[in-house]
């Protein structure tokens, strides 16, 4: 499983997204399965290159298991249902299947 976590420096929501991975993978049993980040460093082409979501994007696969239908590619924080980050009980089910 290829895990990559997209994200932007001014948005500190990333991090909250990352320790929030890191604890379902160590409740996997996986802990030392690779993150890997992918800063994008630009709104506009880079952003939509990437179909950047906002920043913490989450790509299991390079499938955003979060995606909305009609999300748009953008250069912002980005919420999941009110939220910094997605909750640990979202991640798990992302990652267990």
């Amino acid at each position: 499983m290829e895990i990559t976590l997209q994200y932007f420096d001014d948005c500190p929501n990333w991090q909250v997204a990352e320790g929030r991975l890191r604890q379902v993978l160590a409740e996997l049993g996986r802990p030392d399965e690779e993150i890997r980040r992918q800063p994008v460093e630009t709104a506009g082409e880079e952003a939509e290159r990437v179909a950047f979501g906002g920043s913490p994007t989450i790509l299991v696969d390079g499938i955003d298991p979060f995606a909305e239908p009609a999300g748009p590619a953008g250069y912002a924080c980005r919420m999941y249902d009110g939220d910094a980050a997605p909750t640990v009980a979202q991640l798990r089910a992302a990652l267990a299947g």
